[in-house]
């Protein structure tokens, strides 16, 4: 399985959050900068994770962005189910437009849907606390 860019930059933007000392804001120019990612697509990036309440912005001057919750309430899993569009690995896991002729005798969707649980189970067992092991490595290298 591979997560789309959307939930990558979404994880990143949660552990530079989450090296940041003491929930200090950070502004998506700075992620944008640490990271060389393009700041429109982080705009995107961190306009959801708000919405899915996993950050909380500031607007205006001296505004930005901090985690909403500490880390070790942030779960990896959540975090990829609510930023990734669908985990349609195959086309018959989409029944609105599966057109796959042998999908209802077929093996295949039983197998890469176990997978995909266990996957998702994996997940599960990290927090972005998990994550952050090296704080300090990781603000050596994001500059935060």
């Amino acid at each position: 399985m591979r997560l789309t860019m959307y939930t990558d930059y979404s994880l990143r933007v949660l552990l530079y959050l989450g090296a940041k000392q003491d929930g200090k804001l950070s502004t998506i120019q700075e992620i944008s900068d640490s990271y060389n990612i393009s700041k429109n697509h982080l705009m995107k990036v961190t306009f959801e994770l708000g919405k899915a309440g996993f950050i909380h912005t500031v607007r205006g001057r001296g505004g930005g962005i901090r985690l909403a919750d500490l880390p070790q309430n942030i779960n990896v899993g959540t975090v990829v189910r609510r930023m990734e569009d669908d985990f349609h690995l195959v086309e018959c896991f989409d029944r609105e437009h599966n057109r796959c002729p042998i999908a209802p005798v077929c093996g295949l969707r039983g197998v890469l849907g176990k997978a995909l649980h266990a996957y998702l189970a994996v997940l599960d067992e990290y927090t972005l606390e998990d994550l952050l092991f090296n704080r300090e490595g990781l603000r050596e290298i994001l500059n935060t």
